[in-house]
């Protein structure tokens, strides 16, 4: 079923939430309201974990993730990693990205299969993205 939905007026929900077959994270510090229908719709099926990363509400711009895994930015903070690490199924992988690009779900798209990654992310966090995710990394060749 869908469900309409805002984060504090912006339909833009992406960038405040990142939503896969195995986990949810929602940002914290919004309404209550915008946290309540994801555990409405999902909690019976799958985790969903009130953060920040980086000490910012945007979520869904700074990760990048599947059912396999998910990618932080280097600038996540400790507490942050071990709360996420924490609540998410052990079979999902946590790891940091050392990214030059840190706001990895602008520059990398991907799903349980593949990945499109920005041309300019490096060919070390590309690796990462394979074996972390378990996808096939596919860049735009300039």
């Amino acid at each position: 079923m869908a469900v309409r939905h805002q984060y504090e007026n912006s339909n833009d929900i992406g960038v405040f939430a990142k939503l896969t077959n195995s986990y949810c994270l929602t940002a914290m510090g919004g309404s209550e309201n915008f946290y309540s229908v994801f555990q409405d719709e999902l909690a019976s099926d799958i985790p969903i974990v009130k953060t920040s990363i980086a000490g910012t509400r945007l979520v869904g711009r700074m990760t990048v993730g599947n059912k396999h895994g998910l990618l932080l930015p280097s600038s996540v903070g400790d507490q942050e990693a071990l709360h996420i690490r924490n609540s998410l199924p052990d079979e999902v992988i946590v790891q940091r990205v050392d990214e030059r690009l840190s706001a990895l779900g602008n520059c990398i798209s991907c799903n349980d299969y593949v990945a499109l990654i920005h041309p300019d992310v490096d060919e070390e966090t590309e690796e990462i993205v394979a074996d972390v995710l378990g996808v096939e990394v596919f860049r735009q060749v300039r």
